[in-house]
């Protein structure tokens, strides 16, 4: 997480150089959250660790763990929402790593990254119907549950209940098959790409379908121009002042990045 935020430019986000499209958050408020929410990481691990039971039944557990860790979460910001999908992510990764350990060991291999995906979604496999069931009853809904209901998106949720196939199918292999590439510059790509690939709930919730499918398409391209690292950046500046505009934060693909350095880091890709 500390990678993420430091990475800089990311258009439309918290970096060290610009607080993106967000008038509540800087870079200094996000190394808050992060300090905050850290001490729960090796809870998540050990609850995966310990569990002995059903998969999915160590979900309840991991969502306990992490509404203690929102909460310190929203005590260090002041109530701004700076890394709740990203700690809901980190739960169940961690909680399946720590699945996974028990019968396995460090350095990770790409196949134990993919397993450990496919144990999050094991541990997942109930959330989609268990908290959309009553949905349409609640009081009170989330940006996520909004969704829901206006497009059948489902988010950072469907990710996870999926096996986070965003990770698996586009991330994950572009950092492996890049890996030759300085850290910095292998990041920013790999953001470039991925807010190409990605349905961005944070994006579908400022802007719309439309918003969405055209910053993909500015994205992709940009992509596909393979710029020179300077170049590049300057580009990225650039969108950054684009999407400030159109005050637009892709923040599912930053969570998704964040996730992403996780996997790269136990697989040594750098």
């Amino acid at each position: 997480m500390f990678y993420e935020v430091a990475l800089s430019p990311k258009p439309g986000l918290v970096d060290r150089l610009t607080n993106g499209a967000h008038l509540d958050m800087d870079f200094y408020l996000f190394i808050d959250s992060i300090l905050a929410l850290s001490p729960y990481f090796s809870q998540y691990l050990n609850a995966g660790f310990t569990h002995d039971g059903e998969k999915r039944d160590l979900f309840s557990e991991l969502r306990k763990i992490g509404q203690e860790a929102e909460t310190a979460m929203f005590t260090a910001t002041k109530g701004v929402n700076t890394h709740k999908g990203a700690n809901f992510s980190f739960a169940i990764l961690l909680g399946a790593t720590g699945l996974y350990l028990q019968k396995n060991q460090l350095p990770f291999t790409a196949a134990d990254s993919e397993n450990i995906l496919q144990l999050s979604r094991e541990i997942t496999q109930d959330l989609l119907k268990k908290d959309f069931k009553y949905i349409e009853k609640k009081a009170t809904l989330t940006h996520g549950e909004k969704l829901y209901l206006l497009n059948g998106a489902t988010g950072i949720r469907g990710q996870a209940a999926a096996g986070y196939p965003a990770l698996a199918t586009h991330l994950l292999p572009y950092l492996r098959q890049n890996r030759q590439l300085p850290r910095e510059e292998l990041l920013l790509r790999a953001l470039v790409f991925l807010m190409s690939e990605l349905e961005d709930s944070n994006i579908l919730h400022r802007g719309g379908e439309v918003s969405l499918v055209t910053l993909q398409r500015e994205m992709k391209q940009l992509h596909l121009a393979n710029l020179a690292l300077p170049d590049l950046k300057n580009a990225l500046i650039q969108y950054d002042q684009t999407l400030i505009l159109r005050n637009l934060s892709p923040g599912g693909a930053a969570d998704l990045l964040s996730l992403g350095i996780y996997f790269a880091l136990l697989e040594e890709l750098f």
